[in-house]
């Protein structure tokens, strides 16, 4: 088994360390409840290396629980874009891996944050009143948008790509400290291979065949 923590979680990890390496010797209890803390941090920022499907499906974006599906407008509230989308909320306890990934291959477009509240992350409310930051994503002339959404114990949403930026299906996106939630918007139009209440794994759950989404694009050109 591969263990490696995100870039993130370090300082965190190394002081709650040294903290315990110090105290542990003369004060027992309050060492022995920083080296389980210190357990609990590297647990947390943990980065496993997951298993990118080779094939033209759409992945879940984050570890966690799908709390809703539905449909809804874009997260940008875009004039431009008029378009109906399928909206999947993975809320993340915290004891989930918290790195966020691509859902597919394509371009960063747009990635615009919104300072809010920090209401509990499986609240349906949160999308629209929690602080976030919404990544826009284009692929062949389609639309996805990832929505990082901060939580009631998260603090800090951390985005590590840029705009413009190609990357592939899995590659990093961010992470957000501490208990939160993810939001996926994905054309209305794909076939949905995943259901509310399942539990999805980030990199790996498929969640939609956008190869269903080809068929009707190519039916629509008859």
């Amino acid at each position: 088994m591969q263990f490696k923590i995100h870039n993130e979680g370090w300082v965190y990890f190394v002081s709650s360390a040294i903290l315990t390496i110090i105290l542990l010797p003369f004060f027992k209890i309050l060492g022995f409840f920083l080296l389980i803390l210190s357990i609990f941090i590297f647990y947390f920022f943990r980065d496993p290396k997951r298993s990118i499907p080779a094939d033209d499906f759409i992945v879940a974006p984050a570890d966690g629980i799908i709390t809703y599906i539905g449909e809804t407008k874009s997260p940008l509230n875009d004039t431009d874009d008029k378009n109906t989308y399928k909206k999947i909320s993975i809320f993340l306890s915290i004891f989930n891996v918290h790195v966020n990934r691509m859902p597919v291959d394509g371009k960063i477009m747009k990635i615009k944050y919104f300072s809010g509240n920090f209401f509990n992350a499986s609240l349906d409310k949160s999308s629209d009143k929690n602080e976030r930051n919404i990544i826009s994503i284009e692929n062949n002339s389609q639309k996805y948008y990832v929505v990082q959404i901060a939580g009631l114990i998260a603090r800090r949403i951390v985005c590590e790509v840029n705009e413009n930026q190609e990357l592939n299906k899995g590659d990093k996106l961010g992470i957000i400290k501490f208990g939160s939630r993810v939001d996926l918007y994905l054309p209305n139009k794909c076939e949905l291979l995943v259901a509310k209440d399942q539990n999805v794994i980030g990199g790996e759950t498929i969640v939609s065949n956008p190869n269903s989404l080809k068929k009707i694009n190519s039916y629509s050109l008859k």
